[in-house]
């Protein structure tokens, strides 16, 4: 009894001093690296949410862009950081879709980083040049059956969400559309606007300005129900059961960061996205906040990765 006595009281300050130390997080910058080019919907969230984390934790949470080689460049810096949490990558549906478009890659997601939290998404809007004689997706479906690679989609280049959307499009629908990759999203919209390029995804808050104006004309939304920016468009979900691509952001930390500290930073981050003020800015932008647990996120990404698997295989798409 005495020598089980004398072992608690040895091992009970060290027990005590293993949440303690957890307790102490964040100490120091936490450093959130943006793995896409400044002024990017990545960037412009996380800035907001680096701010109002700061004010949460009363610590320093800074934004570094690394843009370079499709995401390649920032996320390998990440992979290869000490797994203490204090670096951090923010990172999108681009991520899930490289695992199969670049499987040579100097990293994995699933192997290399944990999952943290979800931030939000965006629905992208499908436009059609005005003089496309379609005004459903049913009906463009249609015209594009009836003529077999005949229209075509802008894309502001291989694997962006805005070229796996159109894919995907075309996966489900059963339909030959020409993929017309641009080397930015301005230049894609600008052939969609000239009518040298029929179809494009894109945006909702651009092209719903856009669709206003009559320069193009908005045939649904790609979220699995309507957007509020657009209540009274349909999805094309509604046509086509299951369709959904959107752009989402989340966060990710280098495999080996201590359980206490994703599920701190989880809890951070899920409360910051509900704050009123970040839901709006964000809805300004089309953006929706999107609240899972780490191990909700983790479930995300495998089916994400799946999804766009078997989209690359059916569709052959392929980064050059």
């Amino acid at each position: 009894m005495r020598v089980a006595l004398r072992l608690i009281a040895f091992m009970l300050p060290v027990l005590l001093a293993l949440p303690a130390a957890a307790q102490t997080y964040p100490e120091r910058t936490v450093r959130l690296i943006v793995p896409f080019g400044a002024g990017g919907p990545a960037d412009v969230y996380a800035r907001i949410l680096a701010q109002h984390l700061s004010e949460e934790t009363k610590q320093s949470f800074v934004v570094e862009d690394r843009p370079g080689a499709g995401s390649l460049v920032g996320t390998d810096v990440v992979a290869k950081s000490k797994p203490d949490g204090y670096t951090l990558l923010v990172m999108s549906n681009t991520h899930t879709t490289n695992e199969s478009l670049i499987p040579n890659k100097p990293y994995e997601l699933m192997r290399d980083f944990v999952p943290v939290a979800t931030i939000n998404y965006s629905d992208l809007l499908m436009v059609v040049h005005p003089d496309v004689p379609a005004k459903t997706v049913a009906e463009f479906i249609a015209l594009a059956k009836k003529e077999p690679g005949k229209l075509n989609y802008a894309s502001s280049g291989p694997g962006t969400p805005y070229h796996m959307a159109g894919e995907l499009f075309k996966a489900m629908s059963g339909t030959d559309i020409v993929h017309v990759p641009h080397k930015a999203s301005g230049d894609a919209r600008n052939s969609v606007l000239a009518g040298t390029v029929q179809m494009m995804f894109d945006a909702v808050t651009v092209m719903s300005q856009m669709a206003k104006a009559d320069k193009v004309r908005a045939l649904a939304s790609t979220g699995l129900t309507r957007n509020p920016l657009t209540p009274d468009l349909p999805t094309v979900a509604e046509t086509i059961p299951g369709y959904e691509s959107t752009i989402w952001i989340g966060l990710m930390a280098p495999k080996g960061t201590p359980k206490d500290v994703i599920a701190f930073l989880n809890s951070a981050v899920n409360k910051v996205i509900e704050l009123p003020a970040v839901k709006e800015a964000w809805l300004k932008q089309g953006a929706i906040p999107l609240v899972k647990t780490p191990e909700e996120f983790d479930t995300y990404l495998r089916k994400d990765i799946e999804k766009w698997a078997h989209v690359v295989k059916v569709s052959g798409a392929k980064i050059q």
